[in-house]
């Protein structure tokens, strides 16, 4: 391998040694360059180096979508977002202090994505074939110490075909550097901690001593106030003929007035844990977070938590962020996290692969449960494709169990999705005896939760299609895609089976909710609420377009009706104008939505179908204050259930106003009014905590409005954008799926009269000035102030 150092000036890194753990994030000061050609940059971690590259619109002889799979005549890239595939090189200059010789020095990946091959100083040390799941590398015995040392990452995106949808590429994840003694200390995600009867505490811990000395374990739980709730020290002795260890180091503690993990009171606990030498000095040392509360499954009641029955209402979705690609910022996840609660969400299913570290912690942190899934299909081509699938599992499922078994957000495990489409799977037989393979292993990490597959909706029993797939019948949880019509019957011949519709059509929202035993299924996730890249239906749609919130997050009016019942205590009423008719299929399943927009600008005469969303009793629509009438909710009638339609309304300059009704009072209302012309751009920042951390960001949505300050949805005028401070623009976007201008650029048209910037703090924090400039208009001044 040619070696990339080209005598830039070092990164001059020195860890000065310590007795005990220090871990040092690397995500600053990497150089990058695409395809090892041009100039080297600098970058910081997490980067997506696939957003930053041109569309590529399909080829003559190419299909424009994604839909005819079957025939292989797709477009070659409609699955990937349109972006063409490629290497990235990352390169980084550490140099080690002289005293940290001898010491135990791990390099440690979050993730690297697709693919990928790490060199120090020139020599292949490590890398991954499945860039979802994290890994470490030791480099004790491979370093110069006291001397530059360049580590260098080849990440890969272009094995054919392995992936269904837009994935990202390179250092999407956090990089850090571990240092720790060499005789005793903990080993990767040591601790084991689980909990019962909402009081009660065991941890385990993982260890490696070389000392052939006993050892102690000193052990601290604090609460969620950072008080001590427990603390003792417990003596290990050393196994013979083996140098790593797992030893109970609490066994059922009771824990004094404990505050449970909830939806709403995610109260979360912590473990430190401290590796002892024989003479009381602190060796090692390591923590997690926790939370206690109970999970249940059941086919009479589907889910329970704390033991009440909770229903999972939420959405399944890939893990990139919008513009920002597959970078995975801390700041844009809580942001959807945030959102999703605001409109009733208390789930999300982590569709085909582990999620970011980040992502679970932060689901941990605002109590949200989580549908953990680790895989697509168990094929080479769906997991990395650089490796057969069967070289894979082993590494992956302790790793990934090991990370995640801590967080009380998660309450399932899964294995695989749609595995029946593609009959290559390992063993012949459809996923059956792959699925206990990995199972039993599973388990050896983790025994408190149940593991699933999700079903594909077309595929049943190879013999009838009147009975579950093999698979369906071995899995802990009945998890089908879109199919819920099946779990009664399902149900009746098999009444243990436990049903969950691990993927639901948003063409098909309100009937696939209102349609299920809501008390006796676990629940549902809308695949795709959130438009996202990849899997294009069709050019110039850069990717998945049918979500009830568009790719810069703005609510469409479809939204309001998920939250009519995702949020049923509170009153809902929104009004939806159909622009056009959704008609795409996919697998028998209608997967287009009605184009659907809610503002009162319109041809003047044009007459029009609107739908009022609510869970109130009745509605009035009013158009200039006349009235149109009242209309019930057919709340008996699954299919028409908080969907109130009005046909045939007469377009007219002014107002359209909705009024809900409960009881006879009023209880909700939702006005649209025609706009005038744009007069000015308003700056709206979203984070007025902005950490000048070198990885926080500010989402600024800029909206353009007319003389009584109301969006103007037909403005589309381009911005450009310039900073001034310790910031620096990582996206723009508008939420415009068709839209050819790309993301990692300074300027960006309006679209429905909205458009956003994306700032990433520096580290030094202080005064930051974002300038929206608009030709014809003021530019928009906007301070900001990043905090150290």
């Amino acid at each position: 391998m040619k070696r990339l150092f080209v005598g830039l000036t070092a990164v001059l890194m020195t860890l000065g040694a310590s007795a005990q753990r220090h871990t040092e994030c690397l995500n600053f000061g990497w150089e990058f360059r695409l395809n090892n050609e041009g100039q080297w940059r600098k970058i910081n971690v997490p980067h997506d180096f696939q957003i930053e590259q041109p569309w590529v619109a399909p080829a003559a002889d190419e299909k424009a979508d994604n839909t005819d799979v079957a025939a292989n005549i797709k477009s070659r890239l409609s699955s990937r977002g349109f972006k063409e595939m490629a290497k990235g090189y990352y390169r980084y200059h550490l140099t080690p202090s002289a005293d940290m010789k001898g010491r135990r020095v791990l390099l440690d990946f979050e993730g690297i994505m697709y693919t990928a091959d790490v060199l120090l100083n020139g020599q292949l040390v490590g890398g991954t074939n499945y860039g979802y799941v994290g890994f470490e590398i030791d480099l004790s015995d491979r370093l110069r110490y006291g001397e530059d040392n360049l580590i260098e990452v080849i990440a890969d995106t272009r094995e054919p075909g392995n992936s269904r949808w837009y994935t990202g590429g390179g250092l999407f994840r956090n990089v850090s550097l571990v240092t720790t003694p060499r005789d005793l200390y903990f080993e990767r995600h040591p601790l084991y901690i689980t909990t019962c009867d909402n009081r009660y505490v065991s941890i385990s811990a993982e260890f490696t001593n070389r000392t052939n000395k006993a050892t102690h374990v000193a052990l601290e739980i604090l609460d969620p106030d950072g008080q001590t709730a427990y603390c003792d020290t417990v003596a290990i002795k050393r196994h013979r003929g083996t140098r790593r260890q797992e030893a109970r180091i609490a066994t059922d503690i009771a824990i004094p007035n404990p505050k449970i993990w909830d939806l709403d009171t995610p109260y979360l606990y912590t473990a430190k844990a401290k590796l002892l030498r024989d003479d009381g000095t602190v060796a090692d040392e390591t923590s997690d977070q926790f939370g206690i509360r109970t999970i249940e499954f059941g086919p009479d009641f589907g889910f329970k938590l704390n033991g009440r029955k909770v229903l999972l209402k939420g959405y399944a979705n890939h893990h990139t962020l919008g513009a920002l690609g597959a970078a995975a910022y801390p700041k844009a996840i809580e942001k959807r996290i945030l959102l999703m609660k605001q409109f009733g969400m208390n789930h999300i299913r982590t569709s085909h692969n582990p999620y970011s570290r980040d992502f679970i912690r932060l689901c941990d942190k605002h109590g949200i449960l989580l549908v953990d899934e680790l895989y697509d299909k168990w094929t080479r081509q769906h997991t990395g494709g650089k490796v057969p699938f069967e070289q894979l599992w082993q590494y992956d499922v302790p790793e990934w169990i090991k990370r995640d078994r801590n967080s009380p957000s998660v309450v399932l495990w899964s294995l695989g999705n749609e595995l029946q489409q593609d009959p290559n799977q390992p063993f012949n037989d459809f996923g059956v005896t792959m699925y206990k393979l990995q199972k039993t292993l599973l388990q050896r990490y983790d025994s408190t939760r149940l593991v699933t597959v999700a079903m594909h909706p077309r595929y049943r029993n190879w013999d009838t299609d009147s009975l579950p797939h093999d698979l369906a019948i071995q899995t802990d949880i009945q998890a089908y895609n879109y199919r819920y019509m099946y779990f009664p019957g399902d149900g009746r011949r098999f009444p243990w089976m436990k049903f969950y519709q691990s993927e639901a059509a948003v063409a098909s929202m309100g009937p696939n909710f209102f349609e299920m035993d809501l008390d006796k299924v676990i629940g549902l996730a809308y695949w795709g609420a959130i438009d996202y890249l990849g899997e294009s239906q069709g050019w110039p749609a850069k990717g998945w377009a049918q979500g009830v919130f568009d790719i810069s997050l703005d609510p469409k009016p479809k939204a309001y009706l998920m939250k009519s019942f995702f949020k049923p205590e509170e009153p809902v009423v929104h009004i939806a104008v159909v622009d056009s008719k959704g008609n795409q299929m996919w697998n028998g399943v209608q997967t287009g939505n009605d184009g659907l927009s809610d503002h009162w600008d319109r041809k003047p005469g044009s007459r029009l179908q609107l739908i009022t969303y609510t869970n109130a009793d009745e509605v009035e629509l009013l158009v200039n204050g006349k009235s149109l009438g009242r209309k019930q909710n057919q709340k008996e009638n699954a299919r028409l259930c908080n969907q109130i339609r009005w046909d045939d309304v007469l377009y007219q300059p002014g107002r359209v106003e909705a009024v809900a009704y409960s009881g006879g009072k009023e209880v909700a209302r939702h006005r649209v009014e025609s706009s005038g012309k744009m007069v000015k751009l308003v700056a709206t920042p979203d984070n007025n905590q902005w950490k000048a951390d070198g990885s926080d960001l500010q989402h600024v949505r800029i909206t353009a409005v007319d003389s009584k300050g109301r969006r103007v949805y037909n403005a589309q005028q381009q911005l450009t954008f310039s900073v001034e401070g310790d910031a620096r623009i990582v996206a723009v976007t508008n939420g415009d799926i068709n839209s050819d201008e790309l993301n990692c650029v300074n300027h960006r048209c309006l679209y429905n009269g909205s458009a956003m910037v994306i700032l990433r703090a520096g580290q030094k924090g202080g005064k930051v000035v974002l300038k929206t400039a608009c030709p014809g208009f003021k530019t928009v001044v906007t301070s900001l102030t990043s905090n150290p």
